[in-house]
């Protein structure tokens, strides 16, 4: 792309609004921090919750494929009951 081609302005508006994301995203990221602890102060364990969101945004296939994949590793540590 030649610099005679780039609209300074149209730039500068894209470039606004990443920063304005970004700091929305800060913000969502804090706030999932509080709430993650405010969990564990009642007594929940994080690690398992953040386990269930990572398991909740697979599409189903994908889990029961990670969780059948889990258990043959266990399996094959001597890991299962």
């Amino acid at each position: 792309m030649s610099t005679e081609n780039v609209s300074a302005e149209q730039l500068r508006q894209f470039i606004e609004r990443i920063e304005r994301m970004e700091e929305d995203k800060k913000g969502i990221a804090d706030d999932i921090k509080d709430t993650y602890a405010e969990a564990k102060g009642t007594g929940f364990d994080t690690k398992t919750m953040r386990a269930i969101v990572r398991l909740r945004k697979m599409e189903k296939a994908a889990r029961q494929e990670a969780e059948a994949l889990l258990d043959t590793y266990k399996t094959a540590l001597g890991l299962t009951d």
